[in-house]
């Protein structure tokens, strides 16, 4: 069988609602690296997020921050930091508003408030070992790959509508991912496929979350979770099972990449 580039998002696709990975899955990770096959990461998390989950299953490419930092072999091929002039006026903006906002490099993550309730519930949801640090002034002076902005869905709309310079995707009831505009987990991809020099036409993406629907529109392969909302459905070729019912080993059966 001809090589293949399989990326699998994390939440809610290697992962479940409790952030357990399914043995099934594991399992069926391991086999398509036996049978030869390229396995990789494209999440919106940060790299520090999710260091155990590459360990684990042995993987050492991925595209993270939605699209923004890329790394193959364990070496960083891609980047597409936030401009600090877009930051300082995003900052400006949410803290007229008292919208906290975390800023996210590939090795940390930081804050410009202090015990706000919806930073925590948003940031606890994720289940890491590693607490966000109060320092307000991070976007001043560090690369930064991505913003988390806390704010109710009503008011996102008036981000969307005064930011045209960033994109804005809603993760969580509490919080939106703020990316520059056209970054993408798309994006990203396409830096890996121009590196690896893969045929569009032996590459696969698994996904269930709003930030996985560029991807799901552009990758050939595309198959959507069964615990993905609709909308995400709509832009995958395909859907399989839920990913509490084995989900990723049945995609890929569907696919014909296991048997």
């Amino acid at each position: 069988m001809t090589q293949k580039l399989i990326f699998f998002d994390i939440d809610g696709t290697l992962l479940d609602d409790e952030k357990q990975l399914p043995a099934s899955t594991k399992q069926a990770v391991s086999d398509l690296q036996a049978a030869g096959h390229f396995v990789a990461i494209a999440t919106g998390r940060a790299p520090f997020a999710f260091r155990p989950l590459l360990d684990e299953l042995n993987i050492h490419t991925y595209v993270s921050i939605n699209g923004q930092y890329v790394v193959h072999n364990n070496k960083t091929i891609y980047k597409n930091p936030l401009k600090p002039d877009h930051l300082a006026a995003l900052e400006k903006y949410a803290t007229e508003r008292n919208h906290p906002l975390v800023h996210l490099n590939h090795d940390d993550w930081y804050t410009n408030t202090r015990n706000h309730p919806h930073v925590k519930e948003a940031t606890d949801s994720l289940k890491l070992d590693r607490e966000v640090t109060y320092r307000p002034d991070f976007y001043r002076n560090g690369e930064v790959y991505q913003t988390l902005l806390f704010c109710t869905e009503e008011d996102e709309t008036a981000y969307d509508q005064t930011f045209d310079q960033l994109d804005f995707v809603r993760w969580h009831p509490y919080s939106v991912d703020v990316m520059p505009a056209g970054g993408s987990k798309a994006a990203g991809i396409g830096k890996l496929i121009q590196q690896l020099e893969i045929p569009a036409s032996d590459v696969y993406a698994f996904g269930d979350g709003l930030n996985d629907i560029p991807m799901l529109k552009t990758v050939q392969n595309s198959i959507a979770m069964g615990n993905a909302a609709d909308v995400v459905k709509q832009a995958a070729g395909r859907v399989t099972k839920d990913v509490h019912d084995d989900g990723i080993w049945h995609g890929l059966r569907m696919a014909g990449l296991l048997a």
